[in-house]
């Protein structure tokens, strides 16, 4: 194994998927550093809930401050640099877009010039994302509408559907956020290009689990799940529940780095992802059969938009591929049904009641991606495998929030 007593650096150990690799690459005998800011409460809760605060080495660093990372760099002196480390929220990225560009933008910048400027051959693999993809249009029709609501598509598509998608499909970043992961995906390819920098890139789609962010949908919408369960709501709130996501789990994505390090080419680009697509509406009932509910029926508040049995399982095949989806999902993807704030909101009919989830327009971002759907063959070629469900990852989360301390 390539692993036993090398050096490794991941920035961003404390954060999500950060910890989660710090975690799997100390099964390797690894000896992992993390490069994590001050904080003032001294604690990094994810390397505390996996239990390896003790196991990895933390050097306190800033990425928006060259010479800190230079001092990482020595510290470490990393065979391989997982570059993890971002702000990672889209919402909040509209919100205060120059955060998220010195840390996302700059902060990157300053690792490959430390980097180059030091001279280490470390092998750098980039956390790029699927929002740099943004707008995939997914049908004539769904071109049209995007034309007329944003007036310019650049790059045109040169086929429609652009689905599923590959390495190959246009960028049109929709969030401050996504821009900043395009920008650091050219300079990894650049300092490549242009100093011989062993650079990879991962383009990893959404992926969740136990632990991820409160403010993330997913756990926006288990967290609600467990709270309605032990009676601390009465309803569940939630933003545009049409968009489409490719959620894999995040065991899935970890052992995909791991793959890239040790097999990625260098200065090439390469999709993580599950190769399903899922509505956010679909997360939210599975979740709830999951926690115990058996689901009859959804209908809108008007009773216009009655569906039955909506959680049964299509495994046809659409965009060319089959994969698990629910008869929510095939009538949405079909364009036989879609919700709008107008709906107000869903009555959920179950075994043990009627449910509510209602919208909340302050959860809509100003721009959306409508659909993301994987083509992973690239890295499937170098050792990755899809392995969990999103029942897997649904579960997982539950049960992270049964722990009352988890929800809040």
């Amino acid at each position: 194994m390539i692993w036993k007593g090398k050096n490794v650096l991941i920035t961003g150990i404390s954060g999500f998927a950060g910890s989660y690799l710090a975690d799997k690459l100390l099964e390797y005998d690894v000896n992992v550093f993390g490069l994590i800011r001050k904080r003032a409460d001294g604690i990094a809760k994810n390397l505390v809930d996996h239990g390896i605060t003790h196991n990895v080495n933390l050097i306190e660093g800033d990425l928006t401050d060259i010479t800190s990372i230079a001092n990482s760099l020595d510290k470490s002196e990393p065979d391989f640099i997982f570059h993890l480390a971002a702000q990672s929220f889209v919402p909040r990225s509209f919100e205060n877009s120059m955060e998220t560009q010195m840390i996302n933008c700059i902060g990157t910048a300053n690792l490959l010039d430390a980097v180059r400027i030091k001279d280490f051959d470390s092998k750098i693999i980039f956390a790029g994302s699927s929002e740099e993809y943004g707008l995939v249009i997914s049908s004539a029709e769904h071109y049209e509408i995007a034309k007329k609501e944003y007036g310019t598509i650049f790059p045109e598509p040169e086929n429609i559907p652009e689905l599923p998608i590959t390495e190959n499909n246009p960028l049109r970043p929709m969030s401050p956020y996504a821009v900043s992961k395009v920008y650091g995906d050219f300079m990894m390819r650049n300092y490549y290009h242009s100093y011989g920098l062993n650079t990879v890139v991962s383009r990893a789609f959404n992926h969740e689990g136990a632990g991820r962010g409160l403010m993330f949908v997913t756990s926006v919408i288990t967290s609600q799940i467990m709270k309605l369960k032990f009676g601390e709501l009465d309803k569940i709130t939630i933003g545009n529940i049409n968009a489409f996501r490719d959620w894999s789990h995040v065991n899935d994505i970890i052992n995909g780095y791991i793959t890239l390090a040790e097999n990625g080419n260098a200065g090439e680009v390469y999709n993580q992802g599950s190769m399903r697509t899922n509505s956010v509406l679909s997360y939210i009932l599975i979740g709830l059969e999951e926690a115990g509910w058996k689901i009859d029926k959804i209908e809108t508040m008007n009773g216009e938009k009655l569906i039955k049995n909506p959680t049964e399982i299509d495994s046809s095949q659409i965009f060319n591929v089959k994969f698990d989806k629910t008869k929510v999902d095939r009538m949405m993807l079909e364009g036989e049904l879609e919700y709008s704030l107008n709906d107000v909101k869903i009555y959920v009919y179950t075994n043990k009641g009627k449910i509510s989830i209602e919208f909340n327009p302050d959860r809509f971002r100003p721009a959306e991606v409508p659909i993301l759907l994987s083509d992973t063959e690239k890295i499937q070629k170098k050792g990755a495998v899809i392995r969990h469900t999103l029942n897997d990852i649904i579960k997982d989360q539950l049960n992270y929030f049964i722990k009352k301390e988890n929800r809040i």
